[in-house]
């Protein structure tokens, strides 16, 4: 018993220093996020701690009425609230700035993954602004339960993969299942089921939020995945698995005589074992999907390809070759135009004005 209460008094100065500098532990968060993207990215295990580490502290946010009753009926001391407030606001901190770096690398901007990351981005930065945290979000429960769930479903996708070696499919399932179950205890403080009425609305209200989350899939970037590597290409050396002239346009002559292969390399953790599709689209219109399996660990990416021939009777026009888990979270896009005449020359991109634009190619693999 005292020396409980001796630690809790030694801790006290450690917490008063946090509370005067609280943009420390976002910075901690950020840091700590941004060691687990490299480190993922050459395989090292530390990446597994770091991200595990972020999981445990979660423990204490849904233990957080139990234990709080426990060690005032056990060891007599009443932990305040406005600290167990702040330690809810460092745990969110640290949660949303550790998966900041990844959706940052893996969102595909001029997409609707853009609204996801930048609610995210906007959700770390009301975590380490006092007056909106505590005066503006904290006190509206349904919002703070929504930014509660939001925090732990981003850490969940991130982790997940890193630790538990889960595909995309199955990190996205299970972080919104704990996402939904975490948020039924919140509705239950918020709705008081004094009638039979009141408690369906309350399943109801969680379903709608595991629903939603579902429903809006293709919106959330695949925390784990991104392309370090992509072109389009009619030639392609299996031997050294290399693309040839990279192309953003050539006419149906071309296309016709020779196809068009269609190039990535796949970043993903190692002992990661996934499924993703390449889905060839023509004017919005989608031509092909063809299953991909690729496994994580190489630090360049899993290199894979395919080689398309079989294309529409009048091919002009604008084509997309989107790579998509199987969840059907996006991960890159390639864009290529094909022209009417044959007298347009096939027009190259540098390696460099590639990997700006994004990415996408099909199955053979390494």
């Amino acid at each position: 018993m005292p020396s409980l209460a001796t630690a809790y008094a030694r801790l006290l100065p450690l917490l008063a220093l946090i509370q005067r500098h609280p943009r420390l532990l976002a910075l901690f968060g950020f840091v700590s996020g941004l060691a687990s993207f490299i480190l993922v990215k050459r395989q090292a295990e530390l990446a597994q701690v770091l991200a595990l580490v972020m999981l445990l502290s979660w423990l204490w946010l849904i233990l957080e009425n139990i234990l709080r009753e426990r060690i005032a009926r056990w060891f007599g001391i009443e932990l305040p609230t406005p600290l167990l407030r702040y330690a809810t606001q460092m745990i969110h901190q640290e949660s949303l700035f550790f998966v900041l770096p990844f959706f940052f690398i893996t969102t595909t901007w001029n997409s609707g993954q853009a609204l996801f990351s930048g609610l995210l981005a906007g959700a770390a930065l009301v975590s380490i602004i006092d007056p909106l945290y505590n005066r503006w979000l904290a006190p509206r429960r349904w919002l703070f339960l929504i930014y509660h769930s939001l925090t732990l479903f981003a850490l969940l996708l991130t982790a997940l993969p890193i630790i538990l070696k889960l595909t995309t499919l199955q990190s996205y399932r299970l972080a919104l299942v704990a996402a939904a179950l975490l948020s039924f205890p919140s509705l239950f403080g918020i709705i008081r089921v004094q009638r039979w009425w009141r408690g369906l609305l309350l399943l109801g209200l969680s379903l709608a939020l595991a629903t939603g989350g579902w429903l809006a899939r293709v919106w959330v970037p695949p925390a784990t995945l991104w392309l370090n590597e992509v072109a389009l290409s009619t030639r392609f050396d299996p031997r050294s698995r290399a693309p040839g002239t990279r192309l953003q346009q050539l006419d149906v002559e071309l296309l016709r005589a020779q196809g068009l292969f269609a190039y990535t390399a796949i970043n993903a953790p190692r002992g990661l074992d996934e499924r993703i599709y390449h889905v060839w689209r023509h004017d919005g219109r989608e031509v092909e999907r063809i299953a991909l399996d690729i496994h994580g660990g190489r630090e360049q990416g899993y290199r894979a390809w395919t080689h398309k021939q079989n294309f529409p009777a009048d091919p002009v026009g604008r084509w997309q070759v989107q790579v998509v888990t199987e969840a059907g979270q996006l991960i890159g896009v390639l864009r290529f135009r094909v022209l009417a005449s044959p007298a347009a020359p096939a027009r190259t991109v540098s390696a460099e004005a590639e990997a700006e634009a994004e990415t996408l190619p099909q199955p053979k693999n390494q």
